[in-house]
């Protein structure tokens, strides 16, 4: 096997203090605790990785509400059938709590028959019954609101799994159903989710219907902190050329317990679409080796590696009706919990994701850009389970290099732009939590937080790191703070939405990585001030910027950060030190942490760095040529939101930006005034 050449973009370690695993007096882990804190609340979001345990931690917020709240009785709704399994009963008591988990088996429609219009029927029967408990799809709550109206659930609880499947939009019959039980005021409604961008380019619901919902967030970090053994997480990409079979094995190492997602058939790195997809499985299993036959009770692939190992394939590709269920079953049966070598690889399109448990899997590799933020995150959560002897996972994508000779150049430099934005937000989803302060006179150490050698000094900007949250305290001189509630929940909740609006910005992070005349702060004040006012338009303009100042804050600090780590001369350094010591050496390195100096680092210069190597020149000359005739002059708004950073200038200064200074910003910043002044001489000549 050749050398892996895999790039990973971040590498971050965790500590393993088994926190995650262990549960309490009464049988809860820490995600569990977390959430049952909040057990009280009528509206209730959850989000935490796959399999922080989630499904239970609902079992026992809806045993408390049936028990204690005058609840009369809890709906559960899943995606898809085969994750109603996830609520199976369970005797909680025998490890502590106060009750039983019992569903009775008529009342759990993902197993019991019935078509649809049965199941849709069964739900109303329910609802009539003294049963507490029932459990359906998505789609049969969906059809019995349609038929039975929202009246009909009061004093219920709804809990919503997988709730990044509901959105907003109008076309989305689950997402109006949802607002009209909120409009209501009825039910008490749990939603969960494993992903931290909601619905993608469509909000799960409206910002002031998610402002009644009291946010359960439990950090990856977190989780996989609290792991026994699992200790790195690498993520790369890498790019190539040809037909990705013919790089496949210097990205894939046989000896690693693997998931291969091929392209979607539809996608440019397909090699031809559905009628080839049988070929490409062919192409995979020769490249890994001399195939030796199928397993009869598995229906795996026995192939024989260049080393002369032995290894099973399982093929969820084939979707040949004599072959697929026998492979799905194999790979239910109880041997894949327990058997490390019950199967080596598994080759899926579209399937292996949500809801599928292997926990051996240590490498992720994706083949071809993925749209979905939310998907990504469900393909790293396959890798991201603990399991004995597991001590590294990684997740690596794939990804065809553009080809200026190609017609379809474009589509490619937009679907890089997309690999490497989803690279830069899984980054800030993996990094630990940042509490931002401005520092001023009043500042103070803050208890349970270690400030690194020679401890908390009141003369300059400190940043602090607690081991036990995860999360690290930082001092900025100049920040501005949220004032009104739904403000400050955005800092603490949601930066990482902002983030990723700001990175799946195409001009944003094309600019950001080929424009070599580029003022960082026209995309770190400019861009993004608007992108979050277009975000949160009942949001003041001060607020406005007290979410942008953290935003940028909390991006461009974790991508100095990884500068600082991959500017190591020292390989091993490298390997050894992840994120968290990236951030602290380059906190350390730093002489003031101010609002001004960050607004002035381009967020996606190290994304070019580690593009530039691993992308060939002839394939970045391609990119930038195709987004440097995208080059954007100053338009009328882009104008406006600079006269207004200019008259803050003034304001700080004394005197109105220069347009020959030797400050580029300042620059930019007389070039928004000069606009708008001929736009208004030419008016009134007119």
């Amino acid at each position: 096997m050749s050398k892996e050449k895999n790039i990973p973009t971040i590498t971050v370690n965790y500590n393993n203090n088994g926190s995650s695993v262990t549960s309490n007096e009464l049988g809860m882990r820490a995600m569990q605790e977390l959430a049952y804190e909040k057990r009280g609340e009528q509206y209730l979001l959850i989000k935490s990785p796959p399999a922080s345990g989630k499904s239970r931690a609902l079992m026992f917020i809806a045993l408390d509400k049936l028990n204690n709240q005058g609840i009369k009785q809890a709906i559960i709704a899943v995606p898809e059938k085969s994750i109603g399994s996830s609520f199976n009963n369970e005797p909680l008591s025998k490890y502590g709590y106060y009750y039983d988990w019992e569903v009775t088996p008529k009342w759990n429609l993902c197993n019991s028959p019935g078509e649809d219009g049965g199941k849709v029927n069964s739900v109303k029967a329910f609802l009539e019954s003294e049963d507490k408990v029932l459990v359906c799809t998505h789609a049969t709550f969906r059809f019995a609101v349609e038929r039975f109206g929202v009246e009909i659930f009061d004093d219920r609880l709804i809990a919503i799994d997988e709730f990044h499947h509901v959105s907003a939009n109008d076309n989305n019959v689950l997402g109006s159903q949802l607002k009209d039980f909120i409009e209501r005021d009825k039910v008490h409604i749990v939603a969960m989710t494993g992903s931290y961008f909601r619905g993608d380019a469509n909000p799960v619901l409206m910002p002031d219907d998610e402002l009644k919902f009291e946010p359960v967030t439990y950090t990856y970090y977190e989780q996989l902190s609290g792991y026994e053994h699992l200790k790195t997480l690498n993520i790369g990409y890498y790019f190539y050329s040809g037909a990705y079979t013919d790089d496949l094995t210097k990205v894939l190492n046989p000896d690693e317990k693997t998931i291969i997602h091929i392209p979607n058939v539809n996608s440019r790195e397909s090699i031809g679409g559905t009628r080839f997809k049988h070929q490409e499985v062919d192409n995979i299993l020769n490249e890994l080796g001399e195939w030796q036959g199928i397993e009869e009770a598995t229906g795996f692939h026995i192939v024989k590696t260049n080393s002369g190992k032995i290894i099973k394939i399982a093929d969820l590709v084939n979707d040949d009706a004599s072959k697929r269920p026998l492979v799905q079953a194999a790979l239910k049966m109880p041997e894949i919990k327990t058997n490390r070598d019950h199967v080596d690889i598994i080759i899926a399109l579209g399937m292996a994701k949500e809801g599928f448990d292997w926990i051996w899997c240590e490498h992720a590799l994706t083949i071809g850009y993925r749209s979905s933020l939310t998907e990504i995150v469900q393909i790293i959560g396959r890798a991201t389970r603990d399991a004995p002897n597991k001590t590294q996972a990684r997740f690596t994508n794939l990804i065809a290099e553009v080809d200026a000779s190609e017609d379809s150049v474009t589509d490619a430099v937009n679907d890089t732009l997309k690999a490497i934005s989803a690279s830069l937000l899984m980054e800030q989803v993996l990094a630990p939590k940042f509490n931002f302060t401005p520092k001023n006179h009043q500042s103070k150490e803050q208890e349970g937080y270690d400030y690194g050698e020679g401890g908390y000094d009141p003369n300059k900007e400190n940043v602090g790191w607690n081991e036990e949250k995860g999360e690290f305290q930082v001092e900025i001189k100049g920040l501005a703070m949220p004032e009104s509630e739904d403000a400050k929940r955005i800092c603490k909740e949601d930066l990482n939405e902002v983030i990723a609006a700001f990175a799946q910005d195409k001009d944003s992070i094309g600019r950001g990585l080929f424009d070599e005349e580029l003022v960082p702060q026209e995309l770190t004040q400019v861009r993004l001030g608007k992108i979050i006012k277009e975000k949160y338009p009942e949001i003041d303009d001060e607020d406005i910027e007290a979410i942008r100042q953290h935003a940028i804050a909390a991006l461009n600090i974790t991508q100095m950060a990884k500068q600082s780590i991959n500017n190591e001369e020292n390989d091993n350094i490298k390997a050894n030190t992840a994120l968290i010591d990236g951030i602290r050496k380059f906190a350390m390195d730093v002489r003031d942490l101010d609002v001004d100096w960050i607004d002035s680092i381009n967020p996606f210069s190290e994304a070019y760095s580690i593009l530039s190597k691993a992308m060939t020149e002839k394939s970045l000359k391609a990119m930038a040529e195709v987004i440097s005739g995208k080059k954007p002059n100053i338009n009328l708004e882009e104008a406006r939101e600079l006269a207004k950073r200019a008259l803050k200038f003034k304001n700080e200064r004394g005197r109105l930006p220069d347009i020959k200074s030797a400050d580029p910003w300042e620059q930019r910043m007389a070039q928004g005034i000069a606009y708008l002044a001929r736009k208004k001489s030419v008016e009134q000549d007119g």
